[in-house]
């Protein structure tokens, strides 16, 4: 199964010991299948540090979870034991790691559902209407590599033409700025260009031109969208 990373570097090297503590499923290293989840993390955090969003891709080896060296939790929807679950790891009271899973898979706890903990935590609302307003949410997923044995259950996968791409991508941004445009604003303004979109598959072959090149190609996407915003020609 192909699963994605979101952050503001590729992913080359895992290190659990950079992991945070008190996530939803404990200290680890998370993936998920759905890789627009990845993408909407790796432009969030890569807004913290202003810098690129990059999200890498792995192979996560499913026999994994029928292996006898793991030790595997899995929750295939929201369920009562999985809201206990994520309240366990996120409790700073509980001295951690709060479980010795090998690899934990389920649903993520996003802003949403934080918000939905806290009601019940608070008495608000009771763990049966939690459930069910869980029902009708978006499906997410994430798979968590808790332990260093678990690593071996997943590779990075090659991407042709990465290394270019993130060339052109430092100097396209750096061009921007220059134009007097604020970095923030210009590292949104191509990573949500369609030539960016071109630019990350490898199939276009886009990677292989220079970044002045591509540089071009973007202005004039951008002309291209005044025009049309305007409704007038140029």
């Amino acid at each position: 199964m192909k699963v994605y990373h979101g952050s503001y570097t590729r992913i080359e090297t895992i290190d659990l010991l950079q992991a945070e503590a008190n996530k939803d499923f404990g200290k680890g290293f998370y993936v998920t299948n759905i890789k627009k989840h990845a993408k909407r993390w790796a432009e969030r955090i890569a807004r913290e540090h202003n810098a690129m969003p990059v999200v890498t891709e792995f192979l996560f080896y499913e026999t994994a979870y029928t292996d006898s060296i793991y030790k595997v939790l899995r929750f295939p929807q929201p369920c009562r034991e999985w809201v206990e679950f994520v309240m366990m790891n996120r409790d700073p009271n509980i001295p951690k790691p709060a479980h010795s899973y090998d690899i934990v898979e389920g649903p993520i706890a996003n802003d949403w559902v934080t918000s939905q903990i806290k009601q019940y935590e608070k008495g608000k609302i009771s763990m049966e209407t939690f459930i069910e307003r869980l029902t009708h949410r978006e499906d997410t997923h994430q798979i968590c590599l808790c332990t260093t044995e678990s690593l071996s259950a997943i590779k990075l996968l090659e991407i042709t033409g990465f290394s270019e791409m993130e060339e052109i991508a430092k100097a396209v941004v750096t061009a921007l700025t220059e134009s007097g445009i604020e970095q923030l604003a210009a590292i949104n303004i191509f990573y949500n260009s369609k030539i960016f979109t071109a630019l990350s598959d490898a199939n276009t072959g886009l990677y292989l031109k220079s970044w002045q090149e591509i540089y071009e190609m973007l202005k004039e996407e951008r002309r291209s969208a005044t025009c049309t915003y305007h409704s007038k020609k140029c």
